[in-house]
């Protein structure tokens, strides 16, 4: 391997955010020749819906790889409110989560990803209620935001406006983006974003895609306009049903992987704006460089590369495709439409003058982390794997450094690695903070500004921007620096930079529980980064609470957050500076029996909040379900979807009965019963079904069937105030169809809706009980509810 190492030294710094991670592998040969005829197609669509995995994924795979449209997907919210079946993150850090899996999803199936300002406040079973949470007018802004930036020629949604959505966010998508579809094309319609680099734009149509999820939800129909996106492409080897498969299969925090799909596959449309399309989504739309005024030119050179492409050597085309980019900056034109696709195709010229001149190029760290105000040891590589004649110009460092600091570039030798380093220093405030974290939550909205809507992810922290003369066509090619190592079992792996604060500080517990009244002890670990080979050292404060209820308490001006990993193989690297909170529970709670048995599920924190309790608490596999080693056992419980992800379960059924029977409490957590999570295991003594019922409003009155009933009474009296300051929602899927043998404890409703009675059942067997609870426990304990701790203790403690 030839090498030339050029080192500089420059101390030096600034702010920004977090680098996109994971090597991207160049384009194929087959690729390009794809990307080459997409440069002939001059249209683009808009796909809308309420949160990750609502797009249909093949739909935008077939527009964006087969007919070649500038594809899109908005979602409004990140997904925040749902569930977590791959871990214990929820909110902001589940939202984090299902944004990466919306970009793996683009990676592959070719759309781009976008989002409002719209928190992901969980189910939701009215439109109304979703445009009040979210404040009707503020999100309409952001969608006729991202439709003036991204001029699409159609928009499609994925729900209708009304109740066959399901959920008030799916129905609330529709209704705004059927609302700006006629609002981005008026001026009067928030005139702000008008000074701010968009213009006014009118789609050709809106389109509702319609659906056929099965079980009673068919929506589609023959007269509908209806489109074969099952096809197959020759060149990729794939048709779009398996690329479909594999974007879809990202969602893995919903539990959402799928087959692959092959043969035709149809999608349906109803028009709800514009005029209805007849031939084709597009009809009517001039998707040919016919839209642009005077381009002959340059449609004759895009259809001259064409045809003289070679897969064998594609640096034959770089020099006319650089001549194609020059073209495309002399193009002429005052119209803001004309200018946005000018604009477009340069970019994909851009990008097809690298792929085609063999050009590689990253700029890498070998250090994970750096401290602000910190200095950090940059490596830029580059290498033309081909006999092209490249111009190192110039190569700018931009970003969280006090100034761009520009260098002159170094002579390229084909198939050389030429390599410099920098050394910079961090400015003194620069932070990784996702956007959208960098401030409180508004009613259910982030508080970004304008220029940041719509964004999916941020900017990289520090760029290093090549400017290169490639077959006279003067580039500016941007590289985002990322942290690369080389894992022994992984191989070569590429994460985001993240930068830390000076301090951290956190909490050793989330929650912290006053049985008495009491001065409690509240542990806090400290690390000053600014400090070499710094560690956490252990400070410990005593708090007394002065009233009755939870209280929760940060950090202070210095010591206000640490830095929070979440990592999983699927998607890079995530970090995020989370605020240093406890909760304090002030609350006299008894509890009865000393140990617990926990079999794990999905994630939750549950197990955590039984040991504040004071319980012993054993995670239990298949390897313990022996029935003396049960017995040691005041109660057992499952944490949620623990049977829809354990299906060694099944084979437990019958020790686990046998513990109950012998005198043993299960309390098993709730569990799903749809295409997405399926019981594997049979879980009670008696039969029952798990509905989709749930009770969304977090503060629905409760009323309590059996007031006398053990769970009621004993070792805590629990009373309706136990129900105040839950969070989110009360219950999530309930049982139904009960065996004579349960009891009904509680019953609830949304506003306006029947009653139910199956958040929370229990059967006496022999001489245990066995309990199923679609109550939100998970949410409420994590936050420190005091009620959902008092519940837990009696439902732990029965028969003791």
């Amino acid at each position: 391997m030839h090498i030339r190492i050029l080192t500089f030294l420059l101390l030096t710094a600034t702010t920004f955010i977090t680098a996109k991670a994971q090597y991207v592998t160049p384009p194929s040969a087959a690729e390009i020749q794809q990307q080459l005829h997409k440069l002939n197609v001059l249209g683009s669509v808009l796909y809308i819906a309420a949160h990750p995995d609502d797009e249909n994924t093949r739909l935008l795979a077939y527009l964006a790889k087969e007919k070649k449209y500038r594809t899109g997907y908005l979602s409004l919210t990140r997904g925040d409110g749902g569930q977590n079946l791959i871990g214990d993150e929820q909110g902001v850090e589940l939202g984090l989560i299902r944004t990466q899996e919306l970009l793996a999803a683009r990676r592959i199936d070719g759309a781009e990803q976008f989002f409002t300002r719209a928190y992901d406040f969980g189910f939701s079973k009215s439109t109304k209620e979703a445009l009040q949470k979210w404040n009707h007018d503020s999100v309409l802004a952001d969608v006729v935001w991202v439709i003036r930036k991204f001029k699409p020629d159609v928009i499609i949604t994925r729900f209708p406006s009304d109740s066959r959505a399901g959920h008030g966010h799916h129905s609330a998508s529709s209704v705004l983006a059927n609302e700006a579809f006629a609002a981005a094309a008026d001026a009067s319609k928030f005139p702000w974003q008008l000074s701010n680099g968009v213009t006014t734009w009118q789609a050709k149509r809106i389109l509702w895609n319609t659906f056929n999820f099965g079980s009673g939800t068919n929506t589609t129909s023959e007269d509908q306009f209806k489109i074969n996106v099952g096809v197959f492409n020759p060149v990729i080897g794939q048709g779009y049903g398996e690329i479909a498969s594999e974007s879809r299969s990202q969602h893995k925090s919903q539990g959402f992987g799928v087959p692959r799909q092959r043969g035709d596959s149809y999608e349906y449309f109803t028009t709800t704006g514009g005029t209805a399309p007849t031939n084709d989504l597009l009809d009517q739309v001039n998707t040919t460089w016919g839209r642009i005024t005077n381009s002959k030119k340059i449609k004759q050179s895009i259809d001259n590369i064409i045809q003289q492409y070679n897969f064998n050597n594609p640096a034959a085309s770089t020099k006319a495709l650089a001549k194609l980019y020059q073209l495309l900056q002399q193009q002429p034109t005052n119209n803001a439409s004309e200018y946005y696709w000018l604009q477009e195709k340069m970019k994909a010229v851009s990008n097809l003058i690298v792929h085609t001149a063999g050009l590689f190029a990253e700029a890498t760290t070998t250090q994970a982390q750096v401290v602000q105000g910190d200095s950090l040891k940059l490596q830029l590589w580059v290498n033309v794997r081909s006999n092209t004649p490249v111009q190192w110009q110039q190569y700018t460092i931009k970003g969280a450094i006090t100034q761009p600091l520009s260098f002159k570039g170094v002579s390229l030798t084909p198939n050389t690695n030429s390599i410099v380093t920098h050394t910079v220093q961090v400015q003194p405030n620069a932070t990784t903070q996702p956007y959208w974290l960098m401030q409180s939550l508004q009613n259910d909205l982030f508080n970004v500004p304008l220029a940041l809507i719509g964004k999916a992810e941020n900017d990289a922290a520090i760029q290093i921007h090549l400017e290169l003369n490639i077959e006279g066509a003067i580039l500016d090619i941007p590289l985002a620096v990322k942290y690369k190592f080389t894992d022994p079992v992984k191989g070569e792996k590429h994460q985001p930079l993240t930068i830390l604060p000076k301090q951290e500080m956190r909490y050793a517990q989330e929650n912290y529980w006053s049985a008495n009244g009491g001065a409690i002890p509240l542990v806090q670990f400290i690390k000053n980064n600014t400090q070499p080979n710094s560690t956490w050292r252990t400070d410990t404060i005593l708090y007394q609470p002065t009233q009755l209820g939870m209280v929760s308490r940060n950090g202070n001006s210095n010591y206000s957050s640490y830095v929070r990993t979440i990592e999983y193989d699927h998607i890079p690297t995530i970090t995020y500076q989370k605020a240093a909170v406890t909760h304090i529970i002030n609350q006299p709670i008894k509890t009865a029996g000393k140990r617990v048995g926990y079999i794990a599920g999905a994630g939750d924190k549950t197990a955590e909040a039984i040991q504040l309790l004071g319980y012993e608490v054993v995670m239990l596999t298949q390897k313990d379900m022996l029935p003396d080693n049960l017995q040691k056992f005041d109660a057992i419980v499952t944490g949620v979807r623990a049977y829809n992800t354990e299906a060694w379960l099944s084979s437990a059924y019958d020790v686990l009965m046998q513990y109950v029977q012998q005198g043993g409490n299960l309390i098993v957590q709730y569990n799903t019963n749809n295409q997405i999570g399926p019981v594997r295991a049979k879980m009670s003594p008696y039969p029952f079904n798990i509905s989709r019922v749930r009770v969304t409003e977090e503060n629905a009155s409760v009323t309590m069937l059996q007031p006398n009933h053990a769970i009621f009474n004993y070792p805590n009296r629990i009373s309706n105030s136990d129900f105040d300051g839950w969070v989110q929602e009360r219950s999530v899927y309930q049982a139904e169809q009960l065996d004579k043998a349960y009891i009904a404890l509680l019953e609830m409703n949304d506003t306006g809706e029947t009653p139910s009675k199956g958040s929370l059942i229990v059967a006496p067997y022999g001489k245990g009980n066995f309990v199923y609870t679609g109550l939100a426990l998970f949410r409420q304990l994590p936050a420190g509810v005091p009620g959902a701790y008092k519940l837990l203790a009696n439902l732990l403690g029965m028969g003791r």
